[in-house]
């Protein structure tokens, strides 16, 4: 059943200073079209959510949601509660994270250097995608490395990762909370670069020296967000997942039948010491996910 965009919007406030923005895993809704496509398949049924930071009459728009009717949403309600400057941050080049970016075009746009590289040489393709991403809002700021802000009083610490794509920024806000981009997601991470997994592991590795102690992802549970996040034992089931998934590249260690056979299972249990470390939870759609993972991996990576 179609539903208007932005009619399933929920926003919660899962820590202090910060809003989410939550849409999708609603049985039976799509957004956009009854065929395939990536607003609907790629991101409203797995769920997404984007964030906003916000202090005395300002805010951090941390990603712009999937449509200009979600932004404008977005945007409202940030007014609606005093907000008077707003800036926006990109946690990386994909559809679902810039597509309203448009209504957000009269405000500083930051993104790290490889961010704004990405967004321009995918341009054509998203402007033509379905839904189509235009106009193309690219950022006005760039960083490379780490970039600290304030928002109101409140510390920001942006950090680049090459993790799930390599142009990641997650936001390190006080008292450990992270907002994650697509770095971390429940139950498993996209496969994007199935090429460079051995670099995603490292970063994992790096990501969980930051200390964090609750993640809210862009991708994953309502519940989970609403209730604060996730425990920092999101990063170790990411990362048991994606060293499983490096294990069936053909270039790993073992025969074709072994791999065949670890392929062939199904995600709860080809990624049962994930699900073992508690910080995730199975969702049906994502086997869906994982099949494409696996495919992925067994061919390019």
């Amino acid at each position: 059943m179609l539903r208007p965009l932005g009619s399933t919007l929920r926003v919660i406030e899962p820590a202090p200073n910060v809003l989410a923005f939550f849409d999708g895993r609603v049985p039976g809704a799509r957004l956009h079209a009854e065929m395939e496509n990536w607003l609907d398949d790629g991101a409203y049924a797995l769920g997404i959510a984007s964030y906003a930071v916000m202090e005395d009459g300002e805010a951090l728009v941390y990603d712009t949601h999937v449509s200009l009717p979600h932004a404008r949403l977005v945007r409202a309600e940030l007014v609606r509660r005093g907000v008077r400057h707003i800036r926006v941050v990109l946690s990386h080049w994909h559809d679902d994270h810039v597509a309203g970016n448009a209504v957000f075009a009269d405000c500083e746009i930051i993104a790290n250097a490889d961010t704004a590289a990405l967004l321009k040489t995918h341009q054509a393709a998203m402007e033509a995608a379905d839904p189509p991403i235009r106009p193309l809002v690219h950022p006005t700021t760039l960083f490379e490395g780490t970039l600290d802000l304030k928002v109101g009083a409140v510390p920001v610490r942006l950090l680049a990762f090459d993790i799930h794509s390599r142009d990641g920024t997650v936001a390190l806000l006080p008292d450990g909370v992270l907002l994650a981009g697509d770095t971390l997601e429940d139950p498993i991470t996209y496969v994007d670069e199935p090429d460079r997994l051995a670099v995603h592991l490292r970063e994992l590795e790096r990501l969980a020296g930051l200390g964090v102690r609750r993640i809210l992802p862009n991708h994953g549970s309502f519940a989970r967000i609403a209730a604060g996040g996730y425990p920092p034992e999101l990063i170790e089931a990411t990362r048991l997942y994606v060293e499983a998934l490096a294990a069936l590249a053909p270039s790993a260690p073992g025969t074709e039948a072994q791999k065949a056979a670890r392929a062939a299972l199904p995600l709860e249990d080809f990624a049962a010491e994930a699900f073992a470390t508690g910080a995730i939870d199975p969702f049906a759609p994502y086997e869906a996910v994982h099949r494409r993972n696996v495919e992925r991996v067994r061919t390019e990576g």
